[in-house]
């Protein structure tokens, strides 16, 4: 079940402790409003507060309230480890294995023929992972890292995080070591990558400029086709021109 269930969810009328006791009992019959009060003192969930201080539960509290329970009584997670899986799946994340210690990425949307559809390039993760989790998940070395941030290849964002591009491209990296290159190397890919930005915006700018509420979600759509059919043609090029050879 979704610890988070979405703005539909959290819009919805709060309950209070007595009700809530009343969606958990029926799974966890062992549950106590000392029990729920304890874990709101452990900080793993955040009830609204009404003026007279009286707790008020949205159903997204409910869900992280379940995801507790389950975690204990099937799992025996201490709530330390339980707080840094829900901590995981605030930051966009999917909540580790019982076993492995380090969060795993949702996977990346890809075609069918394994090049990237125009969805992907819609697409709007909300995974951020700290430092020592992008070396420990893409599996490269704190060097690599510095280097690949060096040439511009991998950027973090202004509140120190990385997003899942970040997270190929150092795969990538990683995996492109085995075979002698070097994030100097990348650079070139790089370029060109930039390059064929440079001419999306160019096409997209018209579209952009446009003063109606739809401009921006058409410029959007134009974009993502493009990127789309731009790395289709990058892939061809790349394919062909080795076979040729």
């Amino acid at each position: 079940m979704s610890v988070a269930s979405g703005a539909a969810a959290s819009g919805r009328a709060r309950m209070n402790i007595g009700e809530v006791l009343d969606e958990l009992r029926p799974d966890f019959p062992g549950i106590t409003i000392p029990k729920i009060r304890f874990l709101e003192d452990k900080g793993l969930i955040k009830p609204e507060r009404t003026p007279a201080g009286y707790r008020k539960f949205s159903h997204d509290d409910v869900d992280r309230l379940r995801y507790v329970l389950r975690m204990q009584r099937d799992h025996y997670l201490p709530l330390k480890v339980i707080g840094e899986h829900l901590d995981a799946i605030d930051r966009g994340l999917e909540p580790p294995p019982i076993d492995p210690v380090v969060p795993t990425v949702p996977k990346v949307a890809l075609a069918a023929d394994g090049l990237p559809s125009p969805e992907s390039f819609r697409r709007r993760d909300q995974v951020r992972l700290s430092r020592r989790e992008l070396v420990k998940i893409a599996e490269i070395s704190e060097e690599l890292l510095e280097q690949l941030e060096s040439f511009g290849l991998v950027t973090a964002s202004r509140t120190g995080h990385y997003d899942t591009d970040a997270l190929v491209v150092a795969q990538t990296a990683r995996e492109l070591a085995d075979y002698g290159f070097e994030p100097r190397h990348l650079r070139a890919f790089k370029t060109a990558a930039d390059r064929e930005v440079g001419l999306v915006e160019q096409v997209v700018a018209p579209q952009k400029a446009g003063r109606d509420t739809a401009a921006a979600a058409r410029a959007e759509e134009t974009v993502s086709e493009i990127a789309a059919l731009s790395v289709r043609l990058h892939a061809t090029l790349v394919k062909a021109g080795l076979r040729s050879r």
